[in-house]
């Protein structure tokens, strides 16, 4: 798909992350939605940089686990800018729980880290796929981790969660098809993001050694993909590991 025109909803636009994919699609020829949980001023700075590009860019607050404001976020990027084509579920939510400290993996920190992780790209896929079935073509990119293809990471609860959203790549491949292509990043260990902050001490560093590189994955590397995965016509339902040599699957 020719990027050049069309229109990128980036939910976690202002993370570490997500200012990376919203340049490189912006780069790409992407007009861009930079949506946001409560960070408004850093959102609103990442659109004024965006224009850069020479694109269009505004900002939408969205709690993403609530289907009132999903629906809200679709209807105004459409009224916005005419057209929505892209969705990229980059918005994510992490604490750091040891696997064996199960008394606070509480019922409030697994149902806050399922919701924002993996409810939040259900409901946000639902509210776009009619307005992409009706262009005739979309592309969705979710943004896992390599948490989801074993029992690593930051807790159980966002392990799990992350694996619901590779298989929910996968669902939605076949829900959609043909006009919208659903596929997936895992990215290893980032550094400079709101994830990684809130990892326990020493996690940065045991990833960095646990990789056959010896670094952090690049958030370059991993926004790179996500352009290429939107460009792709032939490639849907699929989760892509960007880790510098972690995990094999």
């Amino acid at each position: 798909m020719d990027l050049k025109g069309k229109v990128a909803v980036v939910t976690g636009g202002n993370g570490g992350l997500g200012q990376r994919i919203c340049h490189a699609l912006a780069a790409a020829g992407c007009h861009i939605a930079v949506v946001y949980a409560q960070s408004k001023q850093q959102a609103e700075g990442v659109a004024r940089d965006l224009e850069k590009h020479q694109v269009a860019a505004a900002t939408f607050a969205c709690d993403v686990t609530q289907r009132d404001q999903v629906q809200r976020l679709v209807d105004d990027v459409v009224k916005r800018f005419g057209r929505l084509d892209i969705l990229i579920n980059d918005a994510a939510y992490n604490k750091a729980i040891a696997f064996t400290d199960l008394d606070n993996l509480t019922y409030e920190e697994w149902t806050k880290i399922i919701d924002i992780n993996l409810t939040g790209p259900m409901l946000l896929t639902k509210a776009v796929a009619p307005v992409m079935k009706k262009q005739g073509s979309g592309r969705i990119v979710n943004i896992s981790s390599v948490a989801g293809l074993g029992p690593t990471g930051s807790s159980i609860a966002y392990a799990v969660s992350k694996a619901g959203l590779i298989h929910l790549t996968k669902c939605m491949a076949v829900a959609l098809a043909p006009h919208t292509l659903v596929n997936c990043v895992a990215p290893g260990l980032l550094e400079g993001t709101r994830a990684t902050a809130n990892l326990a001490p020493g996690s940065v560093e045991k990833g960095r050694a646990g990789a056959l590189l010896g670094v952090a994955a690049d958030k370059d590397d991993v926004a790179d993909q996500v352009v290429t995965m939107c460009r792709t016509n032939t490639t849907t339902g699929q989760t892509l590991v960007i880790d510098a040599g972690r995990t094999f699957h």
